[in-house]
């Protein structure tokens, strides 16, 4: 089992937080939506170390992922973007550990901002909507 400074650490150094806004001139079928994401992608060699670490957050999914770049090799990525196990599991585990960096501190910071300004349905105004956008642009 692995421990708790470990997953921080380890996060700290390979893992992202990541909203993302499909507006609707990306989607003209939708309305705007916010996507919010929980990641961390490891070579193929280290795929051990993602099934340990879905096992120690018990949520997520595992995913392989190709990569045609030269020089590149694929990878698979644990990802955790249901907002029950974001709200209950991710963001409680890292408000009680911190991170170490500053920029993990102020994206986990803006992520959990928008996560809340999106339970308070928020993202469903062009003001709201507006507001996100502005806090997204200040992540890493």
């Amino acid at each position: 089992m692995i421990k708790a400074d470990y997953v921080v650490g380890l996060v700290d150094g390979e893992g992202s937080f990541c909203v993302h806004v499909a507006t609707k001139q990306s989607s003209p079928k939708r309305r705007a939506r916010v996507e919010l994401r929980f990641f961390l992608k490891l070579i193929e060699r280290d795929l051990a170390v993602l099934e340990k670490l879905k096992e120690f957050f018990q949520c997520g999914a595992i995913y392989f992922q190709q990569d045609q770049r030269p020089n590149h090799q694929n990878c698979y990525r644990f990802e955790v973007f249901n907002r029950t196990e974001l709200k209950e599991i991710i963001i409680p585990f890292f408000e009680k550990h911190p991170f170490r960096t500053v920029s993990k501190q102020k994206d986990f910071k803006i992520f959990k901002e928008i996560f809340f300004k999106i339970q308070d349905g928020q993202h469903l105004t062009e003001t709201g909507l507006a507001g996100i956008r502005a806090l997204q642009i200040q992540m890493h």
